[in-house]
């Protein structure tokens, strides 16, 4: 068998016809209407998945949660978005108790439940609204800056 880098650089010279066929082997489905290019992408990227893996589900549904962003506003760039890696332990002191929330790939773990958001604990914990992030300071409030008087 060939190496991967060779089998990369072969896909470079194929025609189309030839980048079907391979798409037909690899996906065991006919190929989609799309530019040479394309195919050639997307054989590489199976290619690459098998030698090396596939991206992780927490990946996968961060790709899926951005495209979702670009249907809706246009923008894919994160909005403000926290990065967690899962298996984090965020601590917090509320009122003289400590509170701990894991981070799970699916959201939070606290007091042996699941959350979907850190804002949903935050509301448990304190009894009102709060942001999640903030609360848990992983975003520092906004700075007060008072108005000066414009004949000050």
């Amino acid at each position: 068998m060939t190496s991967l880098n060779q089998q990369l650089a072969e896909l470079k010279a194929m025609s189309p016809a030839r980048l079907r066929s391979l798409w037909r082997d690899t996906f065991k489905t006919r190929a989609p209407d799309i530019a040479p290019d394309l195919l050639r992408r997307g054989i590489a990227n199976r290619l690459q998945e098998r030698v090396h893996g596939s991206l992780t589900g927490a990946t996968k549904r961060e790709i899926d949660r951005l495209r979702k962003r670009v249907e809706r506003t246009g923008k894919a760039g994160h909005m403000h978005a926290i990065s967690l890696k899962t298996g984090t332990r965020l601590v917090r002191s509320w009122k003289n108790k400590t509170y701990h929330v894991l981070v799970c790939d699916a959201g939070f773990e606290f007091e042996g439940r699941q959350y979907a958001s850190l804002s949903h604990i935050a509301r448990e914990i304190t009894g009102a609204h709060w942001s999640g992030p903030r609360f848990f300071g992983l975003r520092k409030r906004s700075e007060y800056k008072p108005r000066i008087p414009a004949n000050a």
